[in-house]
């Protein structure tokens, strides 16, 4: 399972967000994947605004303040498919 996880340097909240999905990722077998927005103009216009945001399969499973109990959950529904 490959998570996105779009943030961008001296960002609170994005190092707020690692904290927690390396805690998601204690408890899911997941690849999280971090990806500097800074490093891609597509991705600077597409999540600029939004970050942090993690996403899988395509879909944005939050952004902004992410929450433990959110993405877990979300997480464990999309394995449970």
């Amino acid at each position: 399972m490959d998570v996105y996880f779009y943030t961008r340097p001296n960002c609170h909240l994005c190092e707020e967000a690692k904290i927690v999905m390396d805690m998601v990722k204690e408890e899911i077998d997941m690849m999280l994947q971090e990806r500097n927005i800074d490093g891609c103009d597509e991705w600077t216009e597409r999540y600029g605004l939004m970050i942090p945001v993690v996403e899988y399969n395509g879909e944005i499973l939050q952004y902004g303040h992410i929450d433990y109990v959110s993405v877990f959950t979300k997480l464990k529904q999309e394995i449970n498919k």
